[in-house]
């Protein structure tokens, strides 16, 4: 199992410490920094400023929205930063969720799984240099109606690698099939080494089905995992339990809300209710009290290294083949050599 260093997306502005947090991955032997987005800084800058420093990390999106960019935009991008970074760059895309992508971005959200598949069979399109035109149900090029003058076209950009690898992110299990079915790797999000049997039953179903890119054997599956190191692992907890309450209450609606629907499935389904009705009622605090230790321990590494070293046999027998995780450059170097 790999490791990776998740940078997120920025608060009110860039961390301070954001460069040393990348030198320090690649001194440590990681083998990958992703950033993020989702209504404010974006995942492409970032990783084309600090990539530039680096030699050797892969540079992943993780994710990069659909409805931020075209697919055209998408593929230039990715051509763009494979070039640059002398064939490091790794295309995540992800759906989002409804309040973004019709809040922020002001497109319809409905069908996003079908959007996902036509969304990526333009950008691989592109990449390979074939003519843009596609005629989809939510995508067509040229674009229907307009002065009728569009045709479609060709990048002029040759790529660095026609196979760029494009990773999807997904919760839900229709979704994991699909990243199964038409990526090249999975960005997982609260995976649980203890109850991913739906997971490996979709991913199953992917690689089934007729013209899948991949089989298990050569899948990548990327999770961002908190590692939090203390002697009590309720204070470790604490660290991680506020990001629990924010997705599992905040992200999304009362009945739509598809990172509650995971703690769900692993059998949380009252604890979900109360940090959801705590949440949403503007009472963050109770929310994030509302998480329990076993509902971090099941996403998340919390407590004393010998507790976490114990662990750790569950993960490096999942389906992870990059773990992500995050900290100052003091914090980086322990995980390494705990997890190492």
């Amino acid at each position: 199992m790999k490791l990776g260093l998740a940078l997120g997306y920025w608060g009110a502005g860039p961390p301070p410490d954001l460069a040393e947090r990348i030198r320090a991955a690649e001194d440590l032997g990681f083998d990958s920094v992703w950033a993020a987005e989702a209504y404010g800084s974006d995942a492409l800058t970032p990783l084309a400023w600090h990539g530039a420093a680096t030699s050797r990390l892969r540079l992943g999106t993780s994710i990069a929205q659909l409805s931020a960019r075209t697919p055209a935009a998408t593929a230039m991008a990715a051509m763009t930063m494979d070039h640059l970074s002398g064939g490091r760059f790794v295309l995540g895309l992800g759906a989002s969720g409804p309040q973004v992508v019709e809040g922020w971005y002001g497109q319809p959200y409905p069908r996003p799984l079908a959007r996902t598949r036509e969304y990526v069979q333009i950008v691989r399109r592109i990449i390979r240099r074939e003519t843009s035109e596609y005629a989809g149900e939510h995508y067509r090029l040229p674009a229907a109606g307009g002065t009728g003058l569009g045709k479609p076209l060709r990048s002029t950009l040759h790529p660095r690698r026609a196979d760029l690898p494009i990773h999807l992110a997904a919760e839900g299990p229709r979704n994991v099939a699909l990243a199964a079915e038409i990526a090249d790797g999975w960005l997982a999000m609260f995976y649980s080494p203890w109850a991913d049997e739906h997971y490996r039953a979709a991913l199953a179903e992917g690689f089934a089905r007729p013209g899948a890119r991949r089989s298990a054997a050569d899948f990548e599956v990327v999770c961002r995992v908190n590692v939090e190191l203390d002697d009590d692992p309720e204070v470790a907890a604490d660290r991680v339990r506020p990001m629990l309450a924010l997705y599992i209450g905040g992200m999304g609606a009362r009945g739509a809300n598809f990172h509650r629907d995971v703690f769900v499935r692993m059998g949380f389904e009252a604890e979900c209710a109360r940090i959801q009705e705590h949440y949403l009622a503007g009472r963050r605090d109770e929310a994030a009290a509302s998480v329990t230790l076993p509902m971090v321990e099941r996403v998340a590494l919390v407590g004393p290294p010998d507790k976490i070293a114990g662990e750790l046999a569950a993960w490096r027998e999942s389906l992870v083949t990059t773990m992500l995780v995050s900290g100052d450059a003091p914090t980086l170097a322990a995980i390494a050599g705990l997890l190492g």
